[in-house]
């Protein structure tokens, strides 16, 4: 099987879940929706993360839906652990009663209720529900793909390693493939950015967080629904270690531009007016930088499922032999140049992440300096 046919079985399995999910909204007993709401709505679950893996779902000769895929545990903390699989939400349909405690699911988020599953909201859309929510440290379906992903980099590097240990450092099979990455980001992204003396304290951090997204985002474009680094909660947890990594590492040169950007070479009365502009802007890039990270790779790939998926609702609303052609090939184009954003987002966070590392241990070689001022 070619790339390309592998291509176009994936857009077709997203067109199959498009409509099953659109022929379950048409039998359930909610009030019909037109098309656009239908396919807002599915848009919106398919961004959220969920507390069950939900492969597909049917829809009977008797109108009953029939989801398949399976569970996943829910833990709450709730004057104590509440520990329950989230097959007793029934895809949000039904309350989880817990020791006499009463939840429920919605919009992928865990409310406490009463007996009658109450949600109030607040005055000012209508929208909000202002129910208590309990601490929610729940397995989620982003949660589950960043294990396997997790493990999947962990067999796949310790397959690599014994490998080259066996053949005298020289790759063999999928070590091929990915050895020239590993050069590349070990070349071209760590040593260019921090420097051939310190690169090398950074690098696994480097390697690990550049092949997480790009698996993360490549397991994004399949049929499954997942959308880990659409996920702001991931994109932030990332940014953050790079801000502590980048912090916690940083040389006293580092600290000293941020705090003294302007050296020993004007007296301080002098450079007083200056500081206290320049300063603070120094002390806020110290939070702009993560924060552009995270922002910058959520916006990405949030975009891009979006894109997707509004494609594929089109054929839906156009039912002619133009549209439905036209909507599946703009799908199947998006698909392809999905493929390279995936791993464009997984490079380019890699790279500002070195660079901030190499503004963190950047050291200046004050006897020369002083020899030269001196001169």
């Amino acid at each position: 099987m070619t790339y390309t046919t592998k291509l176009i079985c994936i857009v077709l399995l997203f067109v199959g879940n498009f409509a099953l999910a659109k022929n379950d909204a048409q039998h359930s007993e909610a009030p019909k929706k037109d098309k656009k709401t239908e396919i807002k709505e599915y848009i919106e679950h398919h961004l959220q993360d969920s507390h069950d893996f939900s492969l597909f779902s049917s829809t009977d000769e008797n109108g009953e839906v029939h989801h398949y895929g399976f569970p996943l545990p829910v833990i709450l903390w709730d004057n104590g652990i509440k520990v329950f699989s989230s097959s007793k939400f029934h895809h949000g349909e039904e309350l989880a009663e817990v020791d006499g405690n009463y939840y429920k699911l919605h919009h992928s988020k865990i409310y406490k209720t009463d007996a009658s599953g109450t949600l109030n909201y607040d005055d000012s859309h209508g929208e909000h529900p202002t129910n208590v929510r309990p601490l929610d440290f729940s397995i989620t379906k982003s949660v589950v793909m960043m294990l396997v992903t997790g493990l999947l980099l962990v067999w796949l590097f310790s397959s690599l390693a014994r490998s080259y240990a066996k053949n005298g450092s020289v790759p063999k099979g999928i070590g091929r493939f990915f050895e020239p990455i590993v050069l590349y980001i070990r070349d071209d992204i760590a040593i260019a950015n921090i420097g051939e003396k310190k690169y090398k304290k950074y690098m696994p951090f480097l390697l690990t967080v550049f092949f997480f997204i790009w698996f993360l985002n490549m397991f994004g474009l399949t049929p499954l629904g997942v959308n880990v680094t659409g996920n702001i909660a991931v994109t932030t947890a990332l940014a953050v270690l790079v801000f502590l990594l980048t912090n916690f590492t940083g040389t006293k040169d580092y600290w000293k531009h941020i705090f003294d950007p302007l050296g020993d070479g004007m007296p301080w009365y002098g450079k007083m007016i200056i500081y206290i502009i320049l300063v603070p802007i120094e002390i806020l890039g110290l939070f702009i930088k993560p924060f552009a990270l995270l922002i910058r790779l959520y916006a990405n790939m949030t975009a891009g499922h979006v894109v997707l998926m509004s494609l594929i609702g089109l054929i839906f609303i156009f039912k002619s032999w133009v549209g439905g052609p036209l909507s599946f090939g703009l799908s199947f184009a998006i698909s392809m140049i999905e493929l390279l954003v995936a791993l464009l987002q997984a490079y380019i966070f890699t790279m500002l992440a070195a660079l901030y590392f190499g503004f963190a241990s950047e050291e200046h070689d004050h006897d020369d300096e002083a020899e030269l001022a001196h001169l």
